[in-house]
């Protein structure tokens, strides 16, 4: 790996952990997490349904959550959570080119392909069945413009810290 490689890879891993950095200091203290019944299978859910009825939300909610070190060694902790009448009355128009970002399997594998360290367009270009260079890019826009991906120095592409857990819960829940 050559200096300007390895600067490189030095000014990704600074933005990110900038960007994590920035994350933590503006969430709000968590509460102290339950005491973990070792027995209980379900203590994800079993805590959710507490924190629900200590909010208030008669109808429950819907929350995703997960700990992950993706291949290229990216580590994201990250959880998000609604109660049932926020999710249930908000505008779903919005998802719509979320989703349509990800119905396409080239897509997919660019984003697991990013997320298993390939990150610039040269690198994925070099991808066999993946298309022309032209047609990488305008995946590469169509994700972006979803908030997939976002582009960091020099031309290298990134799955935002915020977005790895949600993607990796809609492949999940797509049925893998």
């Amino acid at each position: 790996m050559d200096l300007e490689q390895r600067v490189a890879e030095l000014e990704r891993r600074l933005a990110v952990l900038e960007e994590a950095a920035g994350e933590r200091a503006a969430r709000p203290a968590a509460p102290p997490a339950p005491q973990r019944d070792p027995g209980d299978a379900l203590w994800a859910l079993n805590g959710l349904k507490e924190q629900l009825a200590g909010l208030g939300a008669a109808n429950g909610g819907v929350m995703f959550t997960g700990a992950v070190r993706t291949p290229a060694g990216l580590r994201c902790d990250w959880q998000y959570g609604l109660p049932t009448e926020a999710v249930m009355e908000g505008d779903w128009a919005p998802a719509a080119e979320v989703f349509a970002a990800l119905g396409q399997p080239v897509r997919l594998r660019l984003l697991r392909e990013v997320l298993h360290g390939r990150c610039t367009a040269a690198e994925l270009t070099e991808l066999d069945g993946t298309g022309t260079t032209g047609q990488i890019y305008h995946h590469l826009r169509q994700l972006t413009a979803a908030g997939w991906l976002h582009t960091a120095a020099r031309g290298r592409y990134e799955v935002p810290v915020e977005r790895v857990v949600p993607l990796l819960v809609m492949v999940l829940a797509a049925g893998r």
